[in-house]
């Protein structure tokens, strides 16, 4: 294998500009992968027909869900809620080959490999919440107070459980059982950030509780990652935490890319560059 691994999210297609950009989304190697690390869209078909088109094209396209494909709109003829839409876009993705958090990690054996490829779905409990914030209460009090309450408390419905924590704690706990059976070095695939440190760097750092779990913060040291890769914060970038690199690979809204500087991110290189 010749190819790069390369990783992007957050593509947003409900946008005209955004959805342009998927014709430009093409491997410069027939052996390239592709990561999609969530928010491809908020309609289901569009979600399928985004990633079956860079299936035909990439030698491997790796998904995990976001938020938005979680959302349950009524615009959307398809009406699933919870776990039943989630597990539906699974299936979709297996249909074409699409690798899911419900599959058997990737191993990519190109350049710096081999390496365990996991896509993560792991949600959020709110404890991701500003300095001085002891409950979900009060950080919800302040995110309206601020007026940046997430779009998921109306839109993303955690059915059957009885609350988003609890689906984001049942996630973890099968997720964290998955990830201690590997053997290899791991890329770590989130849509959300596994640490709370990139929150940081939120306009409005109200919106932290919807950004993660604190119960992911040791799993990049815990699991041999050699790096980590999510979006969510449409603040593109590359950190390190623990001497292990951290590139979140967010495209965001067209609002968000044109200010800064008129060109969407293309995908990041992660292995193989």
């Amino acid at each position: 294998m010749a190819g790069r691994l390369l990783a992007i999210s957050d593509l947003h297609v409900g946008y005209p500009e955004n959805r342009a950009l998927l014709d430009g989304l093409r491997p410069s190697d027939p052996d390239d992968w592709l990561i999609v690390a969530g928010d491809v869209g908020e309609i289901f078909a569009d979600v399928g027909y985004v990633l079956a088109t860079l299936a035909s094209r990439f030698a491997r396209v790796i998904w995990t869900p976001g938020n938005h494909e979680l959302w349950t709109l009524p615009s959307d003829p398809v009406a699933l809620r919870g776990v039943a839409r989630y597990e539906a876009l699974v299936k979709v993705c297996r249909r074409f080959g699409v690798l899911t958090p419900e599959d058997e990690f990737g191993v990519w054996s190109g350049p710096d490999g081999p390496v365990a490829i996991a896509p993560l779905f792991a949600l959020y409990d709110y404890t991701f919440s500003p300095d001085g914030v002891v409950s979900k209460e009060q950080a919800l009090a302040l995110a309206r107070d601020a007026g940046v309450v997430c779009a998921d408390e109306r839109w993303l419905h955690p059915d059957p459980y009885p609350s988003r924590e609890a689906w984001c704690h049942a996630r973890v706990a099968a997720t964290s059982e998955r990830l201690a059976a590997l053997d290899l070095p791991v890329v770590l695939v989130s849509h959300w950030p596994l640490v709370r440190a990139p929150t940081g760097a939120l306009r409005h750092p109200e919106f932290a509780p919807w950004c993660g779990t604190a119960l992911t913060a040791d799993w990049h040291r815990a699991h041999r990652a050699a790096s980590v890769v999510y979006g969510h914060l449409h603040i593109p970038r590359t950190t390190w935490h623990d001497g292990i690199r951290f590139d979140e690979v967010s495209v965001g809204y067209p609002r968000e890319w044109q200010r800064r500087g008129g060109t969407a991110p293309a995908p990041r290189v992660i292995l193989g560059g």
